[in-house]
């Protein structure tokens, strides 16, 4: 528990886990690890991806049994490990980063998966969505319990994932990236909800790469490096240097280290867009994208920014709109050819629309250039293979023992790392990143700017999407704010006179930061 000081109350914990380890073959993935969490808490847990947070939380969720030697208490009583339902039955409920949900059930359907209302030996549906409804309404949601999951946003979907665990009567709730993809009012009213469950007692383990979110909801921080515990600090002992150095070993001044670069007079244009639309999400979109520059592409959730993306591509089907690349008119009506044509996307979901999770690391880097190296124009070759996915992993940091590992196995962050790997080896001309710190660490994310930097620099015009707007304004030239399917308006950036939140939040809102604020 924590005094209005900032400072912890001594009392008895509601948690502790004492000297966790947990080794896969001969990986340490987590090493003597401890961490105490009080009633009415909210620890926030941080680190690098692979740094063992994730693992931690699939130890006390009972998911993973941890090695001998360690043990978990909950209220001084010992828990059994690496039974999930034992954790349940302690109050443990878990949040996992990737949905977990069934698109083809309703949502109140999805809350009770596994505990559902019967009456006289049927699913009384009914009595489950009159149950649904308030917490949903709790949580100021505009679906309803009856909705199909698979009619909602993934902004929508994390929030099913959020009902789902306070439903339960759960002491500890942890919640492993719950904003990534919620809007700022969905992050208020989550905020608001996490407020309401301390009042409760209820503590919240809190997983975030977001510090501003740290910084407002955390009464303590704990942070792993390299599978081991580092230290705890008191909320008025944070600091963005204190926790960056904690979590990566280094001092990392500033992410965005790059010249912006306006669009000069005579440059060429790498991709010309007019009058994309889907006639559902996207209406009448058009803009020009210059050889060498970062453009950005801001705006609420659902303001149709992937949709517009994915009609660029090819990946969804198109009512009308052009596409010119280096002046040229060109057809793109499937991923295929915009991969032909030199146009490559990185997917927001990397893990249902990216990756091949349980193919190699060497396997997925290769998976877009396979033909370029086949001996006698049909077989492959893999020693060519092999020595493509060992620069990539060093080039990109990727962290692994082997190019031969099941890429699911990988961190998030190292998962991202791949995908964007994958996307570089095609050499393309255009570059559309949506979200691509998707729940990425500072350290990959400080990676992941320096080489769309470097992109940029090598003449790569590079369309960006990202609901972060502090990482927007770093990494943009310019930025085109959508809303309501439609591109509200541009904002460039020049030495003198950055891009402010503001301009893009009027845009997006049609109100200043104030009035969204109120």
């Amino acid at each position: 528990m924590t005094s209005a000081d900032g400072l912890t109350v001594p009392g008895k914990p509601l948690l502790e886990m004492r000297d966790i380890s947990k080794t896969f073959g001969t990986i340490k993935a987590l090493s003597n690890v401890s961490l105490t969490v009080h009633s009415g808490e909210v620890h926030a847990l941080m680190g690098e991806n692979g740094a063992g947070k994730s693992t931690l939380m699939k130890v006390l969720s009972g998911a993973y049994r941890a090695d001998p030697g360690g043990e978990i208490l909950m209220d001084g009583i010992p828990v059994i490990t690496g039974d999930p339902l034992k954790a349940k039955s302690s109050g443990i409920a878990v949040i996992y980063q990737e949905l977990s949900l069934a698109a083809n059930l309703t949502v109140a359907q999805n809350i009770f998966l596994g505990k559902e209302i019967s009456r006289f030996g049927f699913v009384d549906r009914a009595a489950m969505a009159d149950r649904v409804q308030p917490l949903l309404d709790s949580l100021g949601v505009s679906f309803q319990s009856s909705t199909k999951v698979e009619y909602l946003s993934l902004g929508e979907r994390q929030l099913v994932e959020i009902a789902r665990a306070l439903s339960t009567e759960a002491r500890i709730i942890v919640m492993d990236e719950p904003t990534t993809s919620l809007t700022t009012r969905e992050t208020e009213k989550l905020f608001g909800v996490i407020a309401a469950l301390k009042d409760q007692g209820i503590a919240i383990i809190y997983i975030s790469h977001r510090m501003e979110e740290v910084y407002q909801l955390a009464d303590r921080v704990s942070v792993l490096r390299d599978s081991a515990y580092v230290g705890t600090l008191e909320k008025k002992e944070l600091s963005a240097k204190a926790l960056v150095s904690m979590m990566v070993g280094r001092d990392i001044s500033s992410f965005y280290k790059k010249a912006h670069r306006p669009p000069a007079a005579g440059r060429p244009i790498a991709m010309r867009v007019r009058d994309m639309s889907d006639g559902r999400r996207v209406h009448n979109c058009s803009f020009d994208l210059y050889k060498g520059e970062v453009l950005g592409l801001a705006g609420l959730v659902g303001s149709g920014r992937t949709e517009l993306a994915r009609l660029i591509f090819g990946a969804d089907k198109r009512i009308a709109g052009t596409v010119e690349l280096n002046g040229e008119a060109i057809s793109i009506s499937s991923p295929r050819e915009a991969l032909g044509a030199g146009v490559a996307y990185l997917t927001e979901d990397r893990k249902a629309l990216g990756l091949f999770l349980d193919m190699t690391i060497c396997d997925n880097i290769n998976m877009g250039v396979l033909g370029d190296d086949a001996k006698y124009g049909s077989i492959l070759n893999f020693d060519a293979a092999k020595r493509r996915a060992t620069a990539a992993i060093s080039n990109f940091a990727i962290r692994t023992h082997s190019a031969d590992i099941n890429t699911g196995s990988l961190s998030g962050g190292n998962q991202q790392k791949v995908l964007l790997a994958r996307l570089i080896e095609t050499n393309p001309r255009v570059v559309i990143l949506d979200e691509p710190t998707r729940g990425v660490d500072v350290g990959a994310k400080s990676e992941i700017y320096r080489l769309i930097d470097e992109l940029a620099q090598r003449g790569i015009a590079i369309l960006v999407i990202s609901s972060e707007l502090p990482e927007i304004i770093g990494i943009a030239d310019r930025v085109l704010v959508m809303r309501e399917g439609r591109i509200a308006g541009e904002i460039a950036a020049t030495p003198n006179n950055p891009i402010q939140q503001e301009a893009i939040m009027h845009l997006s809102t049609q109100m200043d930061s104030r009035e969204i604020s109120a």
